[in-house]
């Protein structure tokens, strides 16, 4: 009982990450099962042919490229809201603060809903503009976040310190301002992709006749999930596994190489 409680915290937590690590094992292992809900048999069919259901990969890609153009684009307005919030003082500043993070406390429904009014009210056709747009915003909230609260952590000495050198302001932020806080606007950019690839209610509002791969995936459900399915879950999986192992090594790294 003494050695139970001492590690108490240590079992609850392995518990939990395999609780949440069991659905993606399950996936990969149906991945190479033969097409049916059943394991039938061991069979490598799928992953030589991930494109062999028709719009499969059509919807992959679409939602690959919203994924990176809405990345990119709530990255970018993101840090600059970031910075304007923590470094400048203005009027209603505090409302802005409040309204920024809105989406990050509303149901996606609400939000999808009200979009959905927004481009009809505009008479704006849905597809994947209306789509591209909404996602922006729904992510817009979680970059600020990541990007502010790194923003908060760096010490403005270090700037002050490169203007003393004689750097000017764009020389000030590329060299300095910007490497600082590139940590909280890349895993602001990782989880903006994240969400809008993975996105459904707020895409099944406002996409028209436009599918994309998470609309796909709840539309084959609807008849039987085909196993290429599983494939691309398992595909996506490793891929942000090693994304993550890749920024945990260059930290590593980064740290060791710093003087003592």
């Amino acid at each position: 009982m003494r050695w139970l409680r001492r590690n108490l915290v240590v079992i609850l937590g392995l518990g939990t990450l395999a609780y949440l690590i069991l659905p993606n094992v399950v996936v990969t292992v149906f991945s190479f099962n033969n097409p049916n809900y059943a394991w039938q048999e061991f069979s490598l069919d799928a992953w030589k042919d991930p494109c062999g259901v028709a719009d499969l990969c059509g919807s992959l890609s679409l939602s690959l490229q919203i994924a990176v153009w809405a990345t990119i684009g709530a990255t970018v307005l993101g840090t600059a809201i970031a910075f304007a919030l923590v470094r400048y003082r203005f009027r209603a500043r505090g409302a802005v603060n409040s309204l920024i993070f809105l989406p990050m406390a509303m149901p996606e429904i609400v939000m999808a809903a009200s979009l959905l009014a927004l481009f009809l009210n505009m008479g704006i056709q849905l597809g994947f503009w209306t789509i591209l747009i909404a996602h922006i915003m729904f992510c817009l909230s979680f970059v600020v976040a990541a990007v502010k609260a790194r923003v908060l952590s760096m010490d403005p000495r270090l700037e002050e310190a490169a203007r003393d050198l004689y750097a000017g302001p764009v020389q000030t932020f590329v060299r300095v301002t910007l490497p600082i806080a590139a940590p909280g606007i890349a895993a602001g950019a990782l989880l903006s992709f994240a969400l809008s690839f993975d996105d459904f209610i707020i895409t099944n509002f406002n996409s028209g006749n436009t599918v994309t791969f998470p609309m796909f995936v709840w539309g084959s459900a609807q008849r039987g999930t085909p196993v290429q399915i599983n494939v691309i879950g398992t595909a996506m999986f490793v891929i942000a596994v090693l994304v993550v192992l890749a920024g945990q090594m260059v930290g590593n790294r980064r740290k060791n190489a710093q003087p003592k």
